[in-house]
């Protein structure tokens, strides 16, 4: 997965996102990516939607690194992924995530949406439940406050 150019941030922000300006990314499909039905494997999409988080993350100033320093990170608890069309090996996919929902307890929901750069469609689409841990026992913890000006909602969410 890959930052974009100012070009390709361009013409990802002409493509119809369920929210307008989203974070995103863009990643090509491979043959590595794909199934015995020759299109993207879904347990890559979910690959995808964890690299594009972490991806986001770092660029609100939260690394790994930082989550080992605070003691608290974030890992999915439930993956809900809606597969509308299959994309195939060569496709470039810009792919979109935001906060959806933060209400500053131990968990938060983030959006993803995968859409083709050839044609415009709407490949997948997912929701993630993530939850702040506390790193040396496991347990749910309420989120820092770094968290909740990392992971601020956006304005207009968006459903499965």
């Amino acid at each position: 997965m890959d930052a974009l150019t100012t070009d390709e941030l361009d013409t990802a922000s002409g493509l119809k996102w369920s929210v307008p300006n989203p974070f995103v990314a863009k990643v090509q499909v491979q043959d590595v990516h794909m199934d015995e039905y020759r299109h993207t494997n879904n347990v890559v999409y979910l690959s995808w939607i964890q690299d594009i988080a972490r991806l986001h993350s770092a660029t609100q100033g939260l690394t790994f690194d930082d989550y080992v320093q605070l003691g608290m990170g974030c890992v999915a608890r439930k993956h809900d992924i809606h597969y509308v069309q299959p994309s195939y090996a060569g496709d470039t996919l810009y792919v979109a995530t935001w906060v959806q929902r933060n209400e500053g307890r131990s968990d938060m929901w983030r959006a993803t949406e995968f859409i083709r750069e050839r044609d415009g469609a709407l490949i997948a689409k997912g929701l993630t439940q993530w939850v702040c841990v506390d790193m040396a026992t496991g347990r749910p913890k309420r989120q820092p406050a770094v968290f909740l000006s990392a992971y601020a909602t956006h304005p207009a969410p968006a459903t499965l």
